[in-house]
């Protein structure tokens, strides 16, 4: 197969320009949402919604494609257990996630608008990744 670095450059423009209108890079407007004992801010059911809604029609439009067009077949997880690395893997996300209203997409919108928060963030994720496979190899 090969890489089509133009074509993942502008689907990862688009996917930018999506998170930072929707708010998803405004650390506060996360946590507000995230909130519900509090300060809710219901603003991103709206982001969520339109992401499951386009998400379900195209799926099934896309997956009876013989191919994708930028690819050579579709990769698509198989795996079905639900693991001990899966629960605390998505727990840890979730919780860095409410705490400081960020996750790898986002941040990384923030970081090239200059949030100064996503300086402190970035490494942080990055540090948290790097320990993560080294756990898992440690593990294996």
């Amino acid at each position: 197969m090969k890489s089509n670095w133009f074509t993942a450059a502008i689907a990862g423009a688009l996917f930018g320009i999506g998170l930072a209108l929707s708010g998803l890079t405004d650390p506060r407007i996360v946590q507000g949402f995230l909130d519900v004992s509090g300060a809710f801010d219901p603003t991103l059911v709206f982001v969520l919604g339109g992401a499951l809604g386009v998400t379900v029609i195209a799926f099934r439009f896309v997956l009876r494609l013989p191919k994708p067009l930028f690819d050579s077949d579709f990769r698509v997880p198989t795996a079905q257990r639900i693991d001990r690395n899966l629960i605390v893997g998505a727990a840890i996300f979730g919780i860095g996630w409410g705490l400081a209203g960020y996750c790898p997409g986002p941040v990384l919108v923030g970081l090239a608008a200059g949030r100064p928060e996503a300086l402190y963030f970035v490494p942080a994720m990055l540090v948290g990744g790097l320990l993560a496979q080294w756990l898992v190899k440690r593990g294996e």
